[in-house]
């Protein structure tokens, strides 16, 4: 091989080997901004410099974000979120791990529920940002991925069930990345995000009810846990059912609500004019319910306001000794320092309108004459009573009888 024919095969070599990296690097281009199978999804970054997550699809968007050390959602008057939740949700976006890669052209990506947002089949976008709305990171969440069950379903259900999901990083990339996690709960509704810890209505000493129709308000109170309830006010002509107010004291031992309502005028909730649920309890908390209108799906507007009168000394026992003393105040100031940070915990509510489902709320909304004896009780009562009376008919004593 002489000089010439070694110089031309040596731009041979460098063309070729040009036009073979523009074809990796335009291949590569479209995997820009995704893993590859068995790479981490969104690459590595600090999940403690995430304070903001946006998550949207369609007309539907949660702004979850982080006020001083507490998460909040933005839609619901920046009410404290679940911390939990979104915790989880943030440190597992960054164990998210690619199983499958696919390139699928703009034109086809309504099929994995991938289109643009404000198309049909848009993908629900998440933005995880930082200090100043900086974005870290942003995923594009499509249909959920189905496996087939081997088994048929009892309920004729062969849909299967979700093992991952489909997902792409970049919205301008034509790959698809399938992932084993389906984020079933990462949706954009601000209720779903909301912390549901609420408020519990312990040791009931009185209940009152005013309603608009002052014919229909009552109060009943008992003096110590467990112990018999008095009717206050009770008429003559009135028969207090005891046994429809026993079930009373725990109607809010586990109370919940299902949303925060920030949109509404007390007009529109029925709050300018509610019916007043006032409830003392025997450690010195008193809550007060003002209840509205009910919803569409039959759960009542609620605002709620708690305040306490807590005791501060211990009032020792007669013939207590003094080595008991030191145990029984330190047993005291334990327990009284519970009830204020509950107090404290539940007075924060105040600041919210609810939504409460009607179950435990129905029970003590009731009229007055629903707490009272029905006569129509008393005589099938009666007539019991009577069934078991024994005859003492002719036929009982024999025929002799005049």
């Amino acid at each position: 091989m002489n000089r010439k024919q070694f110089i031309v095969l040596l731009v041979l070599v460098v063309v070729i080997g040009g036009i073979g990296l523009a074809v990796y690097n335009k291949n590569n281009a479209s995997y820009q901004g995704s893993a590859r199978a068995g790479q981490k999804l969104l690459g590595d970054f600090n999940v403690n410099d995430v304070s903001h997550v946006v998550i949207k699809q369609g007309a539907n968007e949660v702004n979850l974000v982080k006020v001083g050390e507490i998460w909040t959602v933005k839609e619901r008057g920046n009410y404290p979120a679940n911390f939990e939740q979104i915790s989880h949700f943030v440190r597992n976006a960054q164990e998210l791990k690619v199983v499958q890669t696919m390139k699928v052209g703009a034109s086809q990506r309504h099929r994995l529920e991938l289109a643009e947002p404000g198309q049909p089949f848009a993908a629900t976008v998440v933005e995880l940002k930082g200090d100043g709305g900086k974005e870290i990171k942003s995923l594009w969440l499509g249909a959920k991925h189905m496996r087939k069950s081997q088994q048929p379903s009892p309920f004729g259900d062969d849909g299967g069930h979700a093992d991952g999901r489909y997902v792409m990083v970049a919205p301008n990339s034509e790959t698809v990345a399938v992932i084993t996690d389906p984020l079933t709960t990462v949706e954009p509704r601000p209720a779903s995000w909301l912390n549901k810890d609420f408020l519990k209505v312990e040791k009931v000493k009185s209940i009152s009810v005013q309603s608009l129709e002052a014919t229909n308000s009552w109060t009943v109170s008992r003096e110590k846990e467990n112990g018999p309830w008095s009717f206050a006010d009770q008429t003559a002509e009135e028969n207090f059912d005891t046994n429809k107010v026993s079930s009373l004291a725990n109607a809010l031992s586990y109370p919940n609500f299902t949303d925060v309502v920030v949109d509404k005028a007390p007009e529109q909730t029925g709050l300018d004019k509610p019916t007043l649920l006032t409830i003392d309890t025997l450690d010195g908390l008193k809550y007060a319910f003002s209840v509205g209108n009910k919803t569409p799906d039959a759960h009542y507007y609620v605002r709620i306001s708690v305040s306490g009168d807590l005791t501060k000394e211990r009032t020792a026992a007669t013939d207590e000794k003094s080595e008991d003393k030191e145990k029984l105040d330190k047993e005291f100031q334990d327990k009284q320092q519970k009830l204020q940070d509950k107090l404290k915990q539940e007075q924060a509510l105040a600041k919210w309108t609810y939504t409460m489902p009607s179950g435990s709320l129905d029970q003590l909304l009731k009229n007055r004459s629903e707490l009272m004896v029905n006569p129509k009780d008393e005589n099938e009562t009666a007539d019991a009573d009577d069934d078991d009376l024994p005859s003492f008919g002719n036929a009982a004593f024999g025929s002799d009888l005049p």
